[in-house]
């Protein structure tokens, strides 16, 4: 017998990450994409309100429609006002040196900032309590310098409970 075993009678814990049991992946975030006419600096005046199959049992689909909903009213209407500054900033352009195209850019600012503000209205109200996450995400096109905005719901991942302290 061993001055260690009298010490610390409890076999050493494993080490590597194998031997503990394997917590199940979180599967890829669901993007959805602008099917909207118009847009307007990236970000289309409309998102597709199609039920995703993967959130089956996560979240009803009269719940996920209501959100996309929410965020397609303010989209079409706030893309129809920043159409409009737009072509008033791009008849004044060569009279104001650019300036004319402030407003339209703020406009468009201001409209992210609110989709984004609904967003985080609707985690809080439903979504983290079901281990969902919405968000407002810049992407590129394809093998372009274009960039667009599309909605992102992702999967939380869930809190580690079987692994020691």
């Amino acid at each position: 017998m061993d001055v260690d075993d009298v010490i610390n009678p409890l076999p050493p814990l494993p080490t590597d990450p194998v031997s503990y049991p394997q917590i199940s992946t979180v599967p890829d975030p669901i993007r959805l994409q602008g099917v909207g006419s118009t847009t307007i600096f990236g970000l289309n005046n409309r998102f597709s309100m199609d039920y995703p199959t993967v959130l089956n049992g996560k979240v009803a689909e009269e719940e996920f429609q209501k959100t996309v909903y929410r965020i397609n009213r303010i989209l079409q209407y706030e893309i129809s006002q920043n159409v409009k500054w737009l072509l008033c900033g791009c008849f004044c352009c060569c009279c104001t040196l650019g300036i004319s195209m402030g407003p339209a850019i703020i406009l468009s600012r201001n409209t992210r900032n609110k989709v984004q503000k609904e967003l985080s209205y609707e985690n809080v109200r439903l979504y983290h309590k079901i281990g969902l996450h919405w968000k407002l995400e810049k992407e590129s096109l394809d093998d372009s310098h274009l960039r667009h905005y599309v909605l992102v719901l992702e999967f939380l991942p869930k809190e580690p409970i079987l692994y020691p302290d």
